[in-house]
């Protein structure tokens, strides 16, 4: 009797890492989850582990052994982006799982045009702490715009807004820019008790970028409230977003309609970033159709191990 095989794919970022275990059609059988596995962020031990964990947890949930037999591992892992980087995690996965045929390392944006659009070709736009634009196009082509991190990029992402509603608030307490209810949703938020205590809040006391980057889902209800410093913040972070997506279209040359994924908790949870950016967009010449949110980017991870089982994994090369 023939011993049965198993698709893993794993999606691993800054801040969480998911893993599926799924049969050879890719059916998911299991989902198991952990902490962050960004090298760049938890170093490449920390980031190991996450993997591990999210895996044995996903096979415990498919009733499958701990180190199943897999046809295909895929790992989309965000930081990996050079090809030193990928060859690291190659042989590791590769010497974890020495008899699975197709070990597969991807950017974790990969996934998301795996997951989000028709054919695998497109954009992917991830924005939520971070922000950026990655592009695949029909040729196997790809090409990527921001995603530099909060100090040198990240425009249009859940901490540039974060950040803006801040200076927002500074500059309405200082007479320097109009009044805003983001004034008395941040000191909410935070449960302070004037504006000036902010100071000692984000100097002293934050913990690290995602507790501005946590600000974003204020800033969207102010602005649904009807608040129009809040309102032109997210617009603004809109433009930013598809200025970076229009870099991307230029540079792979892509025409006609344009399928675009859309990941990430400012990108899918907020409705009124995403309707910014698709105007913007529109505004710029980009026909982006079907849009199309993926709340499950570790779905595109088996979409590429099962592609790579059937033998339609194909190269790519960054423009």
């Amino acid at each position: 009797m023939k011993k049965p095989r198993y698709l893993m794919g794993i999606d691993g970022g800054g801040s969480k890492t998911v893993a599926l275990a799924a049969d050879e059609t890719g059916r998911v059988l299991g989902r198991g989850a952990a902490g962050a596995s960004n090298f760049q962020v938890v170093g490449r031990q920390a980031a190991q582990t996450a993997i591990l964990t999210a895996m044995a947890a996903a096979a415990a949930e498919a009733g499958i052994a701990p180190q199943p037999a897999l046809s295909a591992l895929c790992l989309g892992l965000s930081g990996v982006d050079r090809p030193g980087e990928r060859a690291v995690f190659q042989q590791w996965a590769a010497e974890l799982h020495p008899a699975c045929p197709h070990v597969l390392i991807a950017n974790d944006a990969e996934l998301v045009l795996a997951a989000g659009t028709p054919a695998g070709w497109g954009l992917a736009l991830i924005c939520g702490t971070g922000a950026i634009v990655y592009g695949r196009s029909p040729a196997g082509r790809l090409a990527r715009a921001d995603g530099w991190g909060h100090l040198l990029g990240d425009e249009g992402s859940g901490y540039a807004i974060g950040l803006a509603a801040l200076r927002a608030v500074m500059r309405a307490y200082d007479g320097r820019g109009p009044t805003t209810a983001l004034s008395e949703a941040l000191l909410a938020r935070w449960a302070l008790a004037t504006v000036p205590d902010l100071v000692a809040r984000v100097y002293r006391e934050l913990s690290g970028k995602h507790e501005i980057a946590a600000l974003a889902r204020t800033v969207d209800a102010t602005a649904a409230a009807g608040d129009p410093v809040a309102q032109q913040i997210l617009a603004d972070a809109g433009r930013e977003l598809a200025q970076s997506a229009q870099a991307v279209v230029q540079r792979l040359e892509l025409t006609g309609q344009i399928p675009c994924a859309l990941a990430g908790g400012v990108a899918v949870g907020s409705r009124l970033v995403r309707d910014e950016f698709l105007a913007a967009a529109e505004s710029l010449g980009l026909t982006l159709a079907p849009v199309a949110p993926v709340d499950e980017p570790a779905l595109g991870a088996i979409a590429l191990a099962r592609s790579a089982t059937q033998g339609q994994a194909t190269a790519s090369a960054m423009v």
